[in-house]
């Protein structure tokens, strides 16, 4: 490979242009020297050439505002700049001759390998050969021991086809008998799964009755009501704080009993529904009706119910239950009602 030397433009100028060259120890001679060193080096201008360029670049700048009389902190500066890119050329050069090292010495070691591998395979073959000249030998042999074999086999069948055509007769009055008897067994069979069916069939009966009872009961304690959409438990306006969407400790309570039945029956889902009278705005009592439901969600949530078995909604003043003329009957109308789905987890829409 040839090396081509590169000489910065900048040295060629100040060297001819300059009666006074800077002193050997200052920054830019320091740098001038590093370079000319890591240009003479054949490993730097072979794998760093790109590095290479760049300090020179660097140091045809410093050579230039030396010539133009710049500030000597410039000049230094640029010198130093020069300095790290000549760092960086060589650094990069040993890396790179690192790797070719490594490259170099993994192809050497892959050739020896291979040629161990190759000898390997050959005495291997060479083995096979041997064994399977021996392995025909012996088939050979074996062949004709075959043949004596198979002729004595064959007397030994005829003999054999009298016995078994006497042993078929056998059998067969025998399978007869055994099939008289299965058939004897899967009658009684039949009629021990028919009748432990039907007992099955009354017992699962029973416990659903026993299940749906025991379900209406506990509901009927959290005074639900049976709807066609499913029970409904009413939270009425006294169980949150006035204007607000925040449980009180009542509500609390009775959202903690409606979470204990609710893991009781964990196929049943929820739907929770809030409303508000028909006082005020209707973007407030909206957000008022929405903020309620979403409170009762949260506790159930807290309670550990899971969120995917949860779904609430705001209606505001709409679907009223009472005269919203009567302080009673908005009372009555300010409520969150929750609506429990039936085995299936469905809830039928409103």
């Amino acid at each position: 490979m040839k090396t081509h030397l590169l000489v910065p433009l900048g040295c060629i100028a100040v060297l001819a242009g300059c009666t006074t060259l800077p002193a050997t120890d200052s920054p830019l001679a320091q740098a001038r020297s590093e370079y000319n060193t890591a240009q003479a080096n054949p490993q730097v201008a072979a794998l760093a050439a790109g590095e290479l360029k760049q300090a020179a670049d660097s140091l045809d700048k410093a050579n230039n505002a030396s010539h133009k009389g710049e500030k000597a902190a410039v000049v230094d500066h640029l010198a130093y700049v020069t300095k790290q890119h000549v760092a960086i050329a060589e650094e990069t050069a040993r890396q790179k001759a690192a790797e070719l090292a490594v490259t170099n010495a993994s192809a050497e070691r892959d050739r020896v390998r291979l040629a161990a591998r190759t000898r390997e395979a050959e005495v291997a073959q060479r083995s096979a050969q041997a064994s399977q000249s021996s392995a025909e030998a012996s088939q050979r042999a074996a062949e004709s021991a075959q043949r004596r074999s198979e002729a004595s086999q064959r007397q030994s069948e005829a003999s054999q086809r009298e016995s078994e055509a006497s042993k078929r007769q056998s059998e067969a009055s025998q399978r007869q008998s055994e099939d008289s008897q299965r058939q004897a067994a899967s009658e009684r069979h039949a009629a021990n799964s028919a009748a432990l069916a039907a007992q099955s069939a009354q017992q699962r009966t029973q416990d659903a009755e026993s299940r749906t009872r025991e379900l209406e009961q506990q509901l009927k304690a959290m005074e639900a009501k049976q709807t066609d959409r499913g029970f409904v438990v009413t939270l009425g306006d006294v169980l949150f704080d006035t204007n607000e969407a925040k449980l009180k400790a009542g509500g609390v309570r009775s959202v903690q009993k409606l979470a204990d039945f609710f893991k009781q029956y964990p196929q049943r889902k929820v739907m929770i529904e809030g409303f508000t009278d028909s006082t005020g705005t209707l973007g407030r009592n909206q957000e008022l009706s929405n903020d309620r439901a979403s409170s009762v969600r949260t506790a159930l949530l807290e309670m550990g119910i899971g969120t995917e078995r949860i779904t609430s909604r705001g209606y505001g003043e709409s679907y009223p239950v009472a005269d919203n003329n009567t302080v009673a009957g908005r009372q009555l109308n300010r409520r969150v009602e929750i609506i429990v789905s039936n085995d299936s987890g469905n809830i039928a829409p409103r």
